[in-house]
């Protein structure tokens, strides 16, 4: 009988936000109590909210070939493990972190351990990755990675395995969490209920990677999905999906028969819901604590100049207003620094904020992220303050950096009134009154918002530290 070939998935951390609490330009200069802080504040935040699984990890895992046995390194809490034997590491890549899947991925080959290359990054730009691997998976890989474990059990690895189509979600795919380290996280309790968005704003490539058209697991294995896994995770459930409430019949349906098994879940949706009065009321009953919302912009020539028209900015406060009297906290994510906005903008969000009495303000800077029209058009009118031609010099950061140049504001001024905005929406007496109010969720709430407080400082000091830096 041959030997049981193993093989690694790798989840790279980011450089900051969620994933850890740092300076991305100088810490080592902040004083020595900042960076005790710092990490300290690191530890707290992978056993709170933000470190869940990553579940295209989990998916991938729980794909089961004879003769093969898979593991997940989660590398915010542990380093790669070199001294095992790895027949196939593969390596989800985000082309914000594109440059860090590179540096491992060749290490780790000129160790001798082939690399499998997938995820949004490899999906769009193939071409960069094919230097750093052995193997790409382009596209979604919920059918492609069995094909790639059969090959590996065989002997006969292909350099690229590529979806023709998107996989037909109503074919059952059970997923498994016996790869997770149950107490690493908030919860291991996430689940997807569908793919796909029949929305085209222009910052965001869910509807490139995933198609515009909706596409839905069937509803009896949702259900059965989440009593599996509250079987050993009494803990809250993420439903994951971009927009939870975009197939009101189907949600409505699937969250009619959760309510049975009482559980507490977040999501993320359209302040659309506001105006679906049976489908709120039901996610209310079936436990519903707290949504994120994508408002993004109060001013209606940003909204348009982006193509972000699935809520009209009029009905936008009397949806939020809804939404939070039928019990649920919201977390409304802003974009700072859109083609509409300009020195009036931060008045204007500060003031949506204290009508609605938004639970969790999220104050993004646009990240024009390559792949997404956004990019293109900013490259095209010379915007881009990275070189676009070089993929790995666009990274992720929480509003740490400016990575373009807005169109009715000087970039000077621009940094400026974030930074006012920011300081005047996060403190601590803010995030103390913000949990209070909650309706639901509060202590989640709080946390966020105190989090937030000083992640945003840090974004103060590195916007600073860049601007310092590029005037010489």
């Amino acid at each position: 009988m041959p030997p049981t070939k193993k093989v690694l998935l790798v989840f790279l951390p980011s450089e900051s936000g969620v994933d850890g609490a740092r300076s991305l330009y100088s810490e080592n200069r902040i004083n020595p109590f900042f960076n005790w802080f710092n990490r300290s504040f690191r530890a707290i935040i992978k056993q709170s909210q933000f470190a869940i699984p990553p579940l295209s990890l989990m998916i991938l895992s729980s794909i089961e070939v004879p003769g093969v046995e898979q593991s997940i390194c989660d590398m915010r809490f542990e380093e790669f493990p070199m001294n095992a034997q790895w027949d196939l590491v593969g390596i989800s890549v985000q082309t914000g972190m594109a440059k860090n899947a590179f540096d491992l991925a060749d290490h780790l080959r000129s160790a001798g351990i082939p690399i499998a290359l997938g995820g949004a990054h490899v999906t769009l730009f193939p071409d960069s990755c094919r230097p750093h691997a052995d193997v790409l998976v382009s596209g979604e890989a919920d059918d492609l990675w069995k094909n790639v474990l059969n090959d590996l059990s065989t002997g006969s690895l292909k350099p690229l395995y590529r979806s023709e189509s998107f996989p037909d979600l109503q074919h059952s795919r059970p997923v498994s969490k016996h790869a997770l380290i149950k107490n690493r996280y908030f919860t291991t309790n996430l689940i997807q209920t569908g793919r796909g968005c029949q929305y085209n704003c222009d910052f965001c490539n869910v509807h490139l990677l995933n198609g515009h058209t909706l596409r839905r697991r069937a509803i009896e294995d949702v259900v059965s999905e989440v009593a599996l896994f509250q079987q050993d995770d009494r803990r809250i459930f993420f439903f994951v999906d971009d927009s939870i409430n975009a197939d009101p019949a189907y949600a409505l349906e699937l969250f009619r028969k959760l309510v049975p098994l009482n559980i507490r879940w977040f999501g993320q949706a359209t302040t659309t819901l506001g105006q679906q009065h049976e489908l709120l009321e039901t996610f209310a009953a079936s436990g519903c604590q707290a949504l994120l919302v994508g408002i993004e912009s109060v001013e209606a020539k940003s909204r348009n100049a982006h193509k972000k028209n699935q809520n009209r900015a009029s009905e936008l406060v009397r949806a939020i207003t809804t939404i939070r009297k039928a019990g649920i906290s919201l977390y409304g994510s802003f974009i700072y620094g859109l083609d509409g906005d300009t020195l009036e903008t931060p008045a204007a969000i500060l003031d949506f904020i204290n009508e609605t009495q938004l639970d969790v303000p999220g104050i993004n800077i646009l990240r024009p992220t390559p792949g997404t029209q956004v990019f293109e058009r900013l490259r095209q009118e010379g915007r881009l303050l990275f070189d676009p031609l070089d993929l790995t010099a666009y990274r992720y950061s929480f509003g740490q950096e400016m990575l373009y140049t807005p169109k009715n504001i000087p970039l000077d001024a621009f940094v400026e009134s974030y930074s006012a905005l920011t300081r005047k929406v996060f403190s601590v007496k803010n995030s103390l009154a913000r949990g209070m109010a909650a309706p639901r969720a509060k202590s989640a709430v709080m946390l966020f918002n105190l989090f937030y407080t000083h992640l945003y400082g840090l974004s103060r000091h590195d916007l600073q530290h860049q601007q310092e830096k590029s005037r010489g």
